[in-house]
Protein backbone atom coordinates (compact mmCIF):
# COMPACT_ATOMS: atom_id res chain seq x y z
CA UNK A 1 0.00 0.00 0.00
CA UNK A 2 1.20 3.47 -0.85
CA UNK A 3 2.58 5.21 2.24
CA UNK A 4 0.55 8.29 1.43
CA UNK A 5 -2.66 6.25 1.72
CA UNK A 6 -1.63 4.25 4.77
CA UNK A 7 -4.21 4.32 7.57
CA UNK A 8 -1.36 4.60 10.09
CA UNK A 9 -0.07 7.84 8.59
CA UNK A 10 -2.03 10.13 11.02
CA UNK A 11 -0.74 8.12 13.98
CA UNK A 12 2.80 8.31 12.66
CA UNK A 13 2.49 12.07 12.18
CA UNK A 14 1.10 12.49 15.70
CA UNK A 15 3.98 10.45 17.10
CA UNK A 16 6.53 12.54 15.21
CA UNK A 17 4.96 15.75 16.54
CA UNK A 18 5.02 14.42 20.11
CA UNK A 19 8.67 13.31 19.73
CA UNK A 20 9.53 16.76 18.36
CA UNK A 21 7.83 18.38 21.38
CA UNK A 22 9.94 16.24 23.73
CA UNK A 23 13.10 17.25 21.87
CA UNK A 24 12.13 20.90 22.28
CA UNK A 25 11.52 20.47 26.02
CA UNK A 26 14.92 18.81 26.45
CA UNK A 27 16.65 21.50 24.42
CA UNK A 28 15.23 24.24 26.67
CA UNK A 29 17.65 23.22 29.43
CA UNK A 30 20.73 22.99 27.22
CA UNK A 31 23.35 25.67 27.19
CA UNK A 32 24.14 28.11 25.72
CA UNK A 33 20.73 29.72 25.70
CA UNK A 34 20.09 31.88 22.63
CA UNK A 35 19.13 35.05 24.50
CA UNK A 36 19.48 37.43 21.56
CA UNK A 37 17.34 35.22 19.34
CA UNK A 38 14.74 34.94 22.12
CA UNK A 39 14.52 38.73 22.51
CA UNK A 40 14.27 39.25 18.76
CA UNK A 41 11.55 36.63 18.38
CA UNK A 42 9.61 37.97 21.37
CA UNK A 43 9.58 41.43 19.83
CA UNK A 44 8.68 40.01 16.42
CA UNK A 45 5.77 37.88 17.68
CA UNK A 46 4.50 40.74 19.84
CA UNK A 47 4.69 43.21 16.95
CA UNK A 48 2.50 41.08 14.69
CA UNK A 49 -0.07 40.15 17.35
CA UNK A 50 -0.61 43.07 19.76
CA UNK A 51 -2.76 45.28 17.55
CA UNK A 52 -4.92 42.50 16.04
CA UNK A 53 -5.43 40.99 19.49
CA UNK A 54 -6.57 44.30 21.00
CA UNK A 55 -8.94 44.92 18.08
CA UNK A 56 -10.43 41.43 18.31
CA UNK A 57 -10.82 41.66 22.10
CA UNK A 58 -13.15 44.67 21.84
CA UNK A 59 -15.97 42.93 19.91
CA UNK A 60 -15.47 39.77 21.97
CA UNK A 61 -16.07 41.70 25.18
CA UNK A 62 -18.96 43.58 23.59
CA UNK A 63 -20.72 40.43 22.41
CA UNK A 64 -20.31 38.76 25.80
CA UNK A 65 -21.64 41.84 27.61
CA UNK A 66 -24.62 42.18 25.28
CA UNK A 67 -25.57 38.51 25.48
CA UNK A 68 -25.15 38.25 29.25
CA UNK A 69 -26.85 41.60 29.81
CA UNK A 70 -29.89 40.42 27.89
CA UNK A 71 -29.90 37.05 29.67
CA UNK A 72 -29.53 38.47 33.17
CA UNK A 73 -32.30 40.98 32.46
CA UNK A 74 -34.65 38.15 31.49
CA UNK A 75 -33.74 36.30 34.69
CA UNK A 76 -34.03 39.39 36.85
CA UNK A 77 -30.39 39.24 37.88
CA UNK A 78 -29.00 42.42 36.35
CA UNK A 79 -26.75 42.92 39.36
CA UNK A 80 -24.66 39.91 38.31
CA UNK A 81 -24.00 41.12 34.77
CA UNK A 82 -20.55 42.44 35.64
CA UNK A 83 -19.33 39.31 37.41
CA UNK A 84 -20.72 37.03 34.71
CA UNK A 85 -18.99 39.07 32.01
CA UNK A 86 -15.70 39.04 33.89
CA UNK A 87 -15.90 35.27 34.36
CA UNK A 88 -16.60 34.70 30.67
CA UNK A 89 -13.73 36.96 29.60
CA UNK A 90 -11.15 35.72 32.10
CA UNK A 91 -11.87 32.00 31.83
CA UNK A 92 -12.64 31.52 28.16
CA UNK A 93 -12.61 34.57 25.88
CA UNK A 94 -9.15 35.91 26.75
CA UNK A 95 -7.23 32.62 26.34
CA UNK A 96 -9.13 31.71 23.17
CA UNK A 97 -8.57 35.11 21.53
CA UNK A 98 -4.92 34.99 22.54
CA UNK A 99 -4.54 31.47 21.17
CA UNK A 100 -6.19 32.30 17.86
CA UNK A 101 -3.97 35.32 17.28
CA UNK A 102 -0.78 33.61 18.46
CA UNK A 103 -1.49 30.66 16.14
CA UNK A 104 -2.88 32.68 13.24
CA UNK A 105 -0.42 35.58 13.22
CA UNK A 106 2.61 34.58 15.29
CA UNK A 107 2.57 30.86 14.51
CA UNK A 108 2.15 31.35 10.77
CA UNK A 109 5.06 33.82 10.75
CA UNK A 110 7.26 31.36 12.66
CA UNK A 111 6.32 28.52 10.31
CA UNK A 112 6.96 30.62 7.22
CA UNK A 113 10.35 31.76 8.53
CA UNK A 114 11.55 28.26 9.36
CA UNK A 115 10.05 26.85 6.16
CA UNK A 116 11.93 29.41 4.08
CA UNK A 117 15.14 28.47 5.86
CA UNK A 118 14.39 24.81 5.19
CA UNK A 119 13.87 25.14 1.43
CA UNK A 120 17.04 27.27 1.19
CA UNK A 121 18.93 24.37 2.83
CA UNK A 122 19.97 26.53 5.79
CA UNK A 123 18.67 23.91 8.24
CA UNK A 124 20.68 21.15 6.57
CA UNK A 125 23.76 23.37 6.61
CA UNK A 126 23.35 23.95 10.35
CA UNK A 127 23.10 20.22 10.97
CA UNK A 128 26.24 19.58 8.89
CA UNK A 129 28.08 22.14 11.04
CA UNK A 130 26.93 20.35 14.19
CA UNK A 131 24.48 23.07 15.24
CA UNK A 132 21.12 21.88 16.55
CA UNK A 133 18.29 23.71 14.75
CA UNK A 134 15.98 22.91 17.65
CA UNK A 135 18.23 24.54 20.23
CA UNK A 136 19.31 27.41 17.99
CA UNK A 137 16.02 28.30 16.27
CA UNK A 138 13.04 26.45 17.74
CA UNK A 139 13.51 26.91 21.49
CA UNK A 140 13.74 30.75 21.35
CA UNK A 141 10.61 30.89 19.16
CA UNK A 142 8.60 28.57 21.37
CA UNK A 143 9.56 30.45 24.54
CA UNK A 144 8.80 33.76 22.81
CA UNK A 145 5.33 32.51 21.81
CA UNK A 146 4.67 31.42 25.40
CA UNK A 147 5.79 34.73 26.90
CA UNK A 148 3.83 36.83 24.42
CA UNK A 149 0.73 34.65 24.91
CA UNK A 150 0.79 35.24 28.67
CA UNK A 151 1.22 38.99 28.23
CA UNK A 152 -1.45 39.20 25.53
CA UNK A 153 -3.88 37.32 27.75
CA UNK A 154 -3.63 40.10 30.31
CA UNK A 155 -4.13 42.69 27.58
CA UNK A 156 -7.20 40.89 26.24
CA UNK A 157 -8.64 40.59 29.75
CA UNK A 158 -8.35 44.34 30.34
CA UNK A 159 -9.65 45.31 26.90
CA UNK A 160 -12.46 42.73 27.02
CA UNK A 161 -13.70 43.77 30.46
CA UNK A 162 -13.47 47.46 29.52
CA UNK A 163 -15.36 46.86 26.29
CA UNK A 164 -18.00 44.87 28.13
CA UNK A 165 -18.42 47.64 30.69
CA UNK A 166 -18.80 50.28 27.98
CA UNK A 167 -21.39 48.36 25.95
CA UNK A 168 -23.36 47.26 28.99
CA UNK A 169 -23.54 50.72 30.49
CA UNK A 170 -23.94 52.75 27.29
CA UNK A 171 -26.05 50.48 25.06
CA UNK A 172 -28.02 48.49 27.61
CA UNK A 173 -28.51 51.16 30.23
CA UNK A 174 -26.73 49.26 32.97
CA UNK A 175 -25.65 50.87 36.20
CA UNK A 176 -21.87 51.52 36.36
CA UNK A 177 -21.73 51.00 40.11
CA UNK A 178 -23.59 47.71 40.01
CA UNK A 179 -21.45 46.45 37.14
CA UNK A 180 -18.21 47.20 38.99
CA UNK A 181 -19.45 46.11 42.41
CA UNK A 182 -20.45 42.68 41.16
CA UNK A 183 -16.92 41.80 40.02
CA UNK A 184 -16.13 40.04 43.27
CA UNK A 185 -19.51 38.31 43.58
CA UNK A 186 -18.62 35.30 41.42
CA UNK A 187 -15.11 35.94 40.09
CA UNK A 188 -12.01 34.98 42.03
CA UNK A 189 -8.25 35.22 41.59
CA UNK A 190 -8.01 31.60 40.49
CA UNK A 191 -10.05 32.47 37.39
CA UNK A 192 -7.34 34.87 36.24
CA UNK A 193 -4.57 32.35 36.85
CA UNK A 194 -6.56 29.73 35.00
CA UNK A 195 -6.62 32.00 31.95
CA UNK A 196 -2.89 32.68 32.26
CA UNK A 197 -2.08 28.96 32.44
CA UNK A 198 -4.26 28.33 29.40
CA UNK A 199 -2.47 31.10 27.49
CA UNK A 200 0.92 29.65 28.47
CA UNK A 201 -0.05 26.18 27.26
CA UNK A 202 -1.63 27.56 24.09
CA UNK A 203 1.54 29.50 23.29
CA UNK A 204 3.59 26.34 23.80
CA UNK A 205 1.36 24.37 21.44
CA UNK A 206 1.31 27.09 18.79
CA UNK A 207 5.09 27.47 18.85
CA UNK A 208 5.80 23.74 18.69
CA UNK A 209 3.32 23.01 15.89
CA UNK A 210 4.49 25.99 13.82
CA UNK A 211 8.13 25.03 14.25
CA UNK A 212 7.44 21.37 13.48
CA UNK A 213 5.64 22.11 10.22
CA UNK A 214 8.19 24.76 9.24
CA UNK A 215 11.17 22.44 9.67
CA UNK A 216 9.44 19.79 7.57
CA UNK A 217 8.38 22.05 4.72
CA UNK A 218 9.40 20.97 1.25
CA UNK A 219 8.60 21.50 -2.39
CA UNK A 220 9.58 25.12 -2.72
CA UNK A 221 7.42 28.16 -1.86
CA UNK A 222 4.21 26.19 -2.39
CA UNK A 223 5.34 23.67 0.23
CA UNK A 224 5.98 26.50 2.69
CA UNK A 225 2.48 27.88 2.09
CA UNK A 226 0.96 24.45 2.62
CA UNK A 227 2.95 24.01 5.84
CA UNK A 228 1.68 27.37 7.16
CA UNK A 229 -1.94 26.42 6.41
CA UNK A 230 -1.52 23.02 8.04
CA UNK A 231 0.14 24.47 11.14
CA UNK A 232 -2.70 26.93 11.71
CA UNK A 233 -5.40 24.27 11.28
CA UNK A 234 -3.65 21.71 13.48
CA UNK A 235 -2.99 24.32 16.17
CA UNK A 236 -6.64 25.40 16.23
CA UNK A 237 -7.81 21.80 16.64
CA UNK A 238 -5.34 21.12 19.43
CA UNK A 239 -6.13 24.38 21.21
CA UNK A 240 -9.86 23.72 21.47
CA UNK A 241 -9.27 20.15 22.64
CA UNK A 242 -6.72 21.23 25.26
CA UNK A 243 -8.97 24.09 26.35
CA UNK A 244 -11.74 21.61 27.14
CA UNK A 245 -9.36 19.41 29.16
CA UNK A 246 -7.90 22.31 31.16
CA UNK A 247 -11.36 23.73 31.87
CA UNK A 248 -12.64 20.35 33.08
CA UNK A 249 -9.62 19.94 35.37
CA UNK A 250 -10.02 23.49 36.68
CA UNK A 251 -13.65 22.93 37.68
CA UNK A 252 -12.64 19.77 39.52
CA UNK A 253 -9.85 21.47 41.45
CA UNK A 254 -11.36 24.92 42.09
CA UNK A 255 -14.98 25.01 43.29
CA UNK A 256 -17.12 27.93 42.12
CA UNK A 257 -17.21 30.87 44.51
CA UNK A 258 -20.02 30.69 46.99
CA UNK A 259 -20.58 26.97 46.54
Amino acid sequence: MDGKLSPTRPLRASGNLFAFALDVVRAVFRRPFQLREFIQQTWFVASVTILPTALVAIPFGAVIALQLGSLTRQLGAQSFTGSASVLAVLREASPIVTALLIAGAGGSAICADLGARKIRDEIDAMEVLGISPIQRLVVPRVLAAMLVAVLLNGLVSVVGVTGGYFFNVILQGGTPGAYLASFSALAQTADFWSGEIKALVFGLIAGIVASYKGLRAGGGPKGVGDAVNQSVVITFLLLFAVNFVITAIYFQLVPPKGS
